[in-house]
């Protein structure tokens, strides 16, 4: 993916990150709350995910066992994988173009004094290339299938069409936005 395009199809993440942090001050993360940002552009549809690590892998910190790696280890195959996680409304014809994670506690990005220790975060940037992302109208989600720590999905949507608030709860995993 050459440079310009990956800057076209996250800057309208980027700066809706950018609103969401000035309109609302920054609270500790919440256990079983997942945050997900989502931009779409002319030619892909951005998924920002932020969590923390509890929902993920049911702990906040290094792995200390062989049974918390693999957990670890599953879970961010699991992120890696997002053409599960989100399947896009066909009319747009998406294909997963880029995951790139970010969870210190796991060694994934720079580390943060103290963060391996306890209220460990992941977040994750999901790129999805699309022949027309604005005729999406729909997104199944299934982080609630994947991570039985996520009981709900905080939801903010910069398309086209305008912004949108939604929040996802278990078992209701398809997000929509816009007029019908």
């Amino acid at each position: 993916m050459n440079r310009f395009f990956l800057c076209a199809a996250v800057a309208p993440l980027l700066a809706l990150c950018m609103l969401h942090a000035q309109a609302q001050p920054r609270h500790a993360h919440v256990h079983g709350q997942l945050k997900l940002d989502v931009a779409i552009d002319v030619r892909a549809i951005t998924f920002h995910v932020d969590s923390p690590l509890d929902n993920i892998v049911g702990f906040e910190r290094a792995p200390r066992t062989e049974a918390e790696r693999k957990t670890a280890q599953q879970a961010l195959a699991q992120l890696r994988s997002a053409g599960k996680l989100f399947t896009i409304d066909p009319a747009a014809g998406c294909a997963l173009a880029q995951v790139d994670l970010d969870a210190p506690a796991l060694g994934l990005g720079d580390a943060v004094p103290g963060q391996a220790q306890g209220h460990g975060d992941v977040e994750g940037n999901i790129v999805f290339e699309c022949r027309s992302p604005v005729q999406a109208r729909y997104i199944d989600v299934a982080l609630f299938e994947a991570f039985p720590g996520v009981r709900q999905i905080d939801v903010q949507i910069a398309a086209p069409d305008g912004q949108f608030q939604r929040t996802l709860k278990r078992p209701s995993g398809r997000l929509t936005w816009g007029s019908k």
